[in-house]
């Protein structure tokens, strides 16, 4: 379904965000302070407008309310992220995500209502160490602090075994939640299913279930 979105500062994570988000078909607004920002997106946004987004009245006079969702993108300048999160929520944008920088201007971002906070480096972070950490570990989503969807490559030692058999929930609280051969995809996997060799399993859990599901159940 085509959405309205609004991306608020190019640098090369917004400009990351737009370029999708075209991509994908979505009508956009770009801001940015700079002019020349701007003009680069004009191919890919069909709204474009060189202005302050802290400033109330220039937000309100491009039209923002009209449109689903924001995403806030200025990371470096945290007085100026703060401030227009804070405009675009009072405005009644239904959805705000902002960049952060740190885990303080996270926080803060969360008190003041953000929907959806994002740290792209900690995140990536995150997600190369957990795939160097094992050879098991192909990706790896943080849903929470606690809680994350892991993708393990099924071994050896679960070839040809149906779910009903290896029982993860029970042994290891972990629910499989699709099962990856190949090009195809058996997403809610039934009890009868079998997992052979090779096959990428998407499993949620706490982390340490996962991890115990990974050392002993793979």
């Amino acid at each position: 379904m085509k959405k309205q979105c609004v991306v608020i500062g190019l640098g090369r994570f917004g400009t990351s965000v737009c370029l999708e988000l075209s991509r994908l078909g979505h009508d956009l607004l770009v801001i940015d302070h700079k002019e020349e920002r701007v003009n680069a997106m004009r191919e890919y946004a069909a709204h474009g407008a060189t202005a302050n987004a802290t400033d109330e009245n220039a937000l309100r006079s491009l039209g923002v309310r009209n449109f689903e969702q924001a995403v806030v993108a200025i990371g470096d300048d945290i007085h100026a992220s703060v401030l227009c999160t804070l405009l675009l929520k009072e405005i009644g944008v239904e959805r705000v995500w902002v960049k952060a920088r740190d885990p303080q201007h996270r926080r803060i971002l969360e008190r003041i209502g953000a929907d959806r906070v994002i740290q792209p480096e900690y995140d990536m972070g995150i997600r190369i160490a957990q795939n160097l950490d094992s050879e098991k570990i192909i990706d790896y989503i943080e849903i929470s602090e606690d809680y994350s969807i892991v993708e393990l490559v099924a071994t050896k030692k679960v070839d040809n075994r149906t779910l009903s058999q290896l029982n993860v929930r029970a042994k290891y609280h972990c629910m499989i939640l699709a099962i990856k051969r190949g090009q195809e995809v058996n997403l809610a996997p039934k009890p009868e299913d079998k997992v052979q060799k090779n096959d990428m399993l998407v499993v949620m859990g706490h982390r340490k279930d996962l991890k115990r599901f990974e050392d002993r159940g793979l």
